[in-house]
């Protein structure tokens, strides 16, 4: 049974990500401040090494790493707060990056061709009032993604990302009905993007089948324009 590590795990999208991969057959590790599997902060960047060494690597080999944890950050550019954007990028940015390279020294050693996916946002693409943060913390994902399949494709090891439209989850449980019809009618369907159609587009980079696709943003938007 094939190891897939997964961050964001206990809830929204993550909950369903987890569900799918279970049905496939995949044995899921899940990593979140709420998980039941391994709890963990991902503001705590220097942790992360312990957090492989210690408690991933006794495991057993990584075949898969979908990078689904964030914290959103919404407020305007004339009101950032440095504290709090350097809390999103530990969670959203560096806390990934430095997991992606021990899941990388993982797949190297145990000589696995392993697939990493890493979950983005619209708002990295259509600009959102409010969102700029937010926004700027997955753009940095996407660039590190493609540059991550360029450096180890040789090898068999893939990174992608999926960028989804506006769903209905906990990070978006804030914004009033006028906020989500608008967002809505940017949109080609015009209508509330499904999770489960977003897990399945994970759930297919992580699998064999998706084996000539690296490097690659994959919109699940409904069509977003």
């Amino acid at each position: 049974m094939k190891n897939i590590l997964l961050t964001g795990d206990s809830k929204g999208l993550g909950l369903e990500i987890k569900n799918e991969l279970v049905q496939k057959g995949y044995n899921v590790i899940g990593v979140s401040r709420s998980s039941k599997d391994i709890k963990y902060d991902f503001n705590d960047i220097n942790g992360i090494k312990e957090l492989y060494l210690n408690i991933l690597k006794k495991r057993g080999p990584i075949h898969g790493y979908v990078n689904n944890a964030a914290l959103a950050y919404d407020d305007i550019i004339t009101n950032l707060n440095s504290d709090k954007l350097i809390n999103m990028y530990n969670v959203n940015v560096f806390s990934p990056m430095m997991l992606t390279k021990y899941v990388l020294r993982d797949m190297l050693l145990n000589k696995t061709k392993g697939s990493i996916v890493h979950v983005s946002s619209i708002s990295a693409h259509t600009g959102y009032k409010g969102l700029a943060m937010y926004a700027s913390s997955k753009g940095s994902l996407e660039a590190f993604s493609k540059n991550t399949a360029r450096e180890w494709g040789r090898i068999g090891i893939r990174s992608n990302v999926v960028c989804p439209g506006f769903m209905n989850t906990s990070m978006s449980s804030t914004l009033s009905d006028q906020q989500r019809n608008k967002i809505f009618r940017r949109n080609s369907k015009q209508k509330e993007l499904q999770v489960c159609e977003v897990s399945s587009a994970v759930n297919f980079l992580i699998s064999d089948k998706s084996s000539g696709i690296t490097g690659q943003i994959i919109h699940v938007d409904n069509g977003t324009i």
